[in-house]
């Protein structure tokens, strides 16, 4: 969490902490005799509340459980790295155990 303090003069401080809040915005709509009732949904989530290395993973498990996508991996941006593909002639290499 990161925390910053500025002074305001004559010994007056304001304190100012950095938020990561994340919002998912959706729409129900439901059509009764031709007219439409629409109804907006928001899920908000403070993403301070974990370590920084979880925030991705947050990420992808909130859109793939309201929107039904997720780009785990398969991003620019992301800190996942894809399982590293083996060779069929290193899946017999020798193994020594100590």
């Amino acid at each position: 969490m990161d925390k910053k303090e500025i002074s305001l003069g004559h010994g007056d401080y304001l304190k100012v902490k950095t938020s990561k809040i994340v919002e998912v915005h959706d729409t129900l709509n439901v059509i009764d005799g031709g007219s439409n009732v629409l109804l907006d949904v928001e899920i908000k989530v403070d993403f301070n509340t974990v370590p920084e290395k979880y925030h991705e993973v947050f990420m992808n498990m909130i859109s793939a459980k309201y929107f039904g996508k997720v780009s785990y991996g398969d991003n620019p941006f992301s800190a996942c790295a894809p399982n590293s593909e083996k060779k069929w002639w290193q899946l017999f290499k020798k193994t020594t155990y100590q």
